[in-house]
């Protein structure tokens, strides 16, 4: 089972950049597939350059996610988004680090200032999900 940590022990082994947003894209690639009806404005997450969808729901007190964009390193984020958050109770995605793990990726040097607020805008809507 994949976990933010696997993520972040893969993305340490890669020296260059090239490396690391390929791997991100891999992550972007193995999404599951993404409902065609939940492509409406009604899952779309504001703030982000490319378009973002994103749905949600709650089995057994824990949060399931299903995220897609038509940007290819978003989807990447999207791929470590989905693993640090899925399955989580409200608590537990409350609790996840997730700048921390930002910062390891060092994405924050080689993402746009709109992709790191895009993906700013993503994880709140993650948390707002946790508040309902």
């Amino acid at each position: 089972m994949q976990t933010l940590q696997i993520i972040l022990d893969d993305m340490s082994l890669f020296d260059d950049w090239t490396d690391k947003y390929a791997y991100l894209i891999d992550l972007g690639r193995n999404l599951p597939p993404f409902p065609k009806d939940c492509r409406t404005d009604a899952y779309k997450v504001r703030g982000c350059t490319s378009q973002v969808w994103l749905t949600h729901k709650w089995e057994e007190g824990k949060l399931h996610l299903q995220a897609d964009s038509d940007a290819l390193i978003v989807k990447g984020l999207l791929g470590v988004l989905l693993v640090a958050y899925n399955g989580k109770t409200a608590a537990e995605v409350q609790a996840v680090d997730i700048k921390q793990a930002f910062t390891e990726m060092e994405l924050n040097a080689h993402l746009t200032p709109n992709r790191r607020n895009g993906f700013t805008a993503m994880v709140g809507k993650i948390k707002g999900f946790a508040d309902e």
